[in-house]
């Protein structure tokens, strides 16, 4: 068990005991019920010491967890609360405080009905009762699309990422005729544009499955589990989204941006590495320093006319081609009619 859990059932037993008014209880009574109380926890036995209960009641006494616990000895050799209706499950709570929890509700709220959130309906609706927010509308609003494909598949992933589980996966890309099924051992689910990905570890390389062309899922107990201690900014400090290439190194992608559109881009970077070269009255010129692959395109894209690639020449080129295709189209359409 954590030492934070140890804590929290030596703090709820110390509590049960300082407000017990009908039975008097020592030091050496009050390790005696928080090893109890752990040894029922967890099922087997477990030994506290003289300084660890100390060391509770010094910081229940304190201002360190908001307890400020009335704790006193008296006869010398008894503990108890001095004020017999406190509880540290009674701690009062201030505007403040009530205002930053229902905010934390509103936001909460956002994901209740999301797979991955419902086991949290409950807690939610508790916190909503105990700070009376049920009535006030939401003022925040998050983008999401439960309709995605491939959300069905976070709860089991996000468990055997938990768990560490090697998985066995029937997968389809886009791009291919047939299923193919890979052995991997998860380590990171990563959200980015609305899309899931698994990040995962298969054949001694870091692999990249997007959520939505996923087949079947199955565990593979036999198979031990090989944990890459995965760092996520890290491996995706030099890209925009979820495409990562062992090989390919980060470019100075430098880009015009017409002046109208410019502040978008300023107060929302396309990358952390963004910085500005040059602004005059049409425009301001920026640099980012990543990899090419399919998201920076479909960002700068996403920009129309308002955006001009100026190096590298091969991205510059893609970006021409793709633009004229998408012109083709629309030439085509006046054509026709």
């Amino acid at each position: 068990m954590s030492s934070n859990k140890n804590a929290l059932i030596r703090y709820k037993t110390l509590d049960k005991c300082l407000k017990n008014k009908y039975k008097k209880y020592t030091l050496e009574d009050l390790i005696d019920e928080c090893s109890e109380a752990l040894f029922e926890f967890e099922g087997k036995e477990s030994f506290v010491s003289k300084r660890t209960i100390q060391l509770d009641l010094q910081n229940m006494r304190s201002e360190k967890f908001g307890y400020e616990a009335p704790i006193e000895v008296y006869e010398r050799r008894f503990y108890r609360y001095s004020d017999p209706d406190y509880s540290i499950h009674n701690i009062s709570v201030n505007e403040n405080d009530l205002k930053a929890m229902n905010n934390a509700v509103q936001i909460l709220k956002q994901f209740k009905d999301f797979s991955m959130f419902k086991e949290m309906n409950g807690v939610i609706q508790k916190l909503e009762d105990s700070i009376q927010s049920t009535n006030q509308k939401s003022i925040i609003h998050l983008d999401k699309n439960e309709q995605l494909k491939g959300l069905e598949h976070i709860d089991i992933l996000y468990e055997n990422i938990l768990n560490k589980k090697v998985l066995k996966i029937l997968y389809k890309s886009f791009k291919a005729r047939e299923s193919n099924q890979y052995i991997v051992h998860p380590q990171l689910l990563k959200e980015y544009n609305n899309r899931w990905f698994l990040i995962c570890w298969h054949k001694n390389k870091i692999m990249n499955l997007a959520l939505d062309r996923m087949e079947e899922i199955t565990i593979e107990d036999k198979i031990e589990y090989i944990d890459k201690d995965f760092n996520a900014d890290r491996y995706f400090g030099e890209v925009i989204g979820a495409t990562v290439s062992e090989t390919q190194r980060p470019q100075n992608v430098i880009f015009f941006i017409a002046q109208k559109h410019a502040p978008y881009v300023k107060t929302k970077p396309f990358h952390h590495s963004q910085e500005i070269i040059k602004e005059d009255e049409s425009g301001t010129t920026f640099k980012i320093c990543v990899q090419l692959n399919f998201e920076l395109e479909r960002m700068i894209l996403g920009m129309g006319e308002f955006i001009k690639v100026l190096t590298p020449r091969k991205l510059k080129q893609r970006i021409a081609k793709s633009l004229k295709l998408a012109s083709e189209n629309y030439t085509s359409d006046q054509s026709e009619n």
